[in-house]
């Protein structure tokens, strides 16, 4: 909301938008009314002036609930692409490459197990910053926030926490889980059918399993944990130098036990690799039809008596078309997620290693080896699932597109799923 009136004030039309969903029996969502919100024209102290839609299909009101939704998907495109992709990934991991890169030498233990995970992310977040997240980039060319975008990322920054980047812990904020002790991540899901978190748990479970065993090898201790310079140094400046502005925080672990280590490298690891890969590869598969997901509008809500109102009832398309992204924009759009969507050839995927020597310890081997057949078990179990009817969310309903973006392998191209290692496109 702070931000509308800013945003407004170029060629964006947007409004703040919330959206009320109710949970069927059969674990599906139904939408029941989008708010669409301005701050008030006498003060935003005086808060916002709101209008609620319910769905319709039909006539008028039908296309009214058509541009309603398209509010609320260019909101949840910008955020997307500014937070859940940009600053919740990529720039998330720079402070610890970095910091990695300065004080842990290349026979660190901790090192070698993390650095699989960074390969390529500055390369490419230094080519973003150059020609997508810059000013007049593309980004602000096909995304509603405009030349606000990067203020808005670095505004939600102020309420990141390394913590909640943990997926169980991730899920518990969202409010899609409760606190389950007899459950084997410790929660359970109030939607029983979620593709990302079901699939997203099996994942994390099994990097959480390999990097406390691989750990466990080299600090059988806490003492072990405290005693090694190189280790707190790492952590000391990736909190207090590459988080300058958290570092106070409580919540920070203390690197003080060897399960502060490996919480730690999990949170890591899961970022670089499978969220990543769950927010970035099937971009282009669920919107690469930009009318399905608008990144931007450019006109408010048509109201009752204006000529543009009237123009619903007979050229309700065309309406539509004029209010969401251009036709140049919608090209950069397209070309954008597609290029992000894409697997290289050569890609090293999680559970995989490019340097087979990486180390001579056969205990670290075997438990590199335990942890990739754990992930084929699980890209099995979710080509099962995907099977299954009783479970309608994991193909989309009326899109009949099941949800792969959690499997571990894929060839090259655009193929909506893939675990690579790190953030590297």
């Amino acid at each position: 909301m702070p931000y509308l009136n800013r945003i407004n004030s170029t060629s964006s039309k947007v409004y703040a938008t919330r959206t009320l969903l109710f949970l069927k029996d059969d674990g599906t969502l139904k939408p029941l009314a989008i708010e669409l919100s301005l701050p008030n024209p006498e003060g935003e102290e005086h808060g916002a002036v709101s209008k609620v839609f319910t769905p319709a299909k039909d006539g008028v009101q039908g296309s009214i609930w058509q541009l309603a939704k398209a509010y609320a998907d260019v909101n949840d495109s910008g955020i997307h692409q500014l937070i859940s992709h940009w600053l919740n990934t990529h720039a998330m991991m720079e402070p610890f490459v970095l910091a990695t890169n300065r004080h842990l030498s290349a026979l660190h233990p901790i090192n070698k197990l993390l650095v699989p995970h960074y390969r390529s992310t500055m390369n490419i977040n230094a080519l973003a910053r150059k020609s997508l997240v810059n000013a007049g980039g593309v980004l602000e060319s096909t995304f509603f926030t405009r030349e606000y975008s990067m203020e808005l990322s670095s505004a939600v920054y102020k309420a990141w926490n390394f913590t909640e980047q943990a997926l169980p812990v991730d899920l518990l904020k969202r409010g899609v889980a409760v606190p389950d002790p007899a459950s084997p991540n410790k929660i359970r899901l109030l939607i029983e059918d979620y593709p990302y978190a079901v699939d997203g748990l099996a994942v994390w479970s099994a990097i959480e399993a390999w990097v406390g065993e691989y750990c466990s090898i080299y600090y059988p201790t806490d003492d072990a944990v405290r005693s090694d310079v190189e280790l707190q140094a790492w952590w000391k400046e990736a909190v207090e130098v590459g988080h300058g502005d958290r570092r106070h925080e409580p919540w920070w672990p203390k690197m003080q036990t060897v399960s502060d280590l490996a919480q730690s490298c999990t949170i890591l690891i899961w970022v670089a690799s499978a969220l990543h890969a769950a927010v970035n590869f099937g971009q282009y598969p669920y919107a690469g039809y930009v009318p399905n997901r608008p990144t931007l509008s450019r006109r408010f809500m048509p109201e009752p008596g204006t000529d543009e109102y009237e123009r619903l009832s007979t050229e309700p398309e065309k309406v539509f078309l004029e209010t969401i992204t251009n036709q140049f924009q919608t090209i950069l759009s397209v070309f954008l997620i597609g290029m992000l969507s894409s697997h290289v050839s050569g890609e090293v995927f999680l559970g995989k290693r490019d340097t087979p020597y990486w180390t001579t310890d056969q205990r670290a081997l075997d438990a590199l080896e335990r942890f990739d057949a754990k992930l084929g078990e699980i890209e099995q179990r979710i080509s099962e699932m995907n099977e299954d009817p009783t479970l309608p969310n994991r193909y989309g309903g009326l899109v009949n597109m099941p949800y792969t973006l959690l499997m571990r392998t894929s060839p090259a191209g655009v193929t909506g799923r893939g675990i690579p290692n790190s953030v590297s496109i």
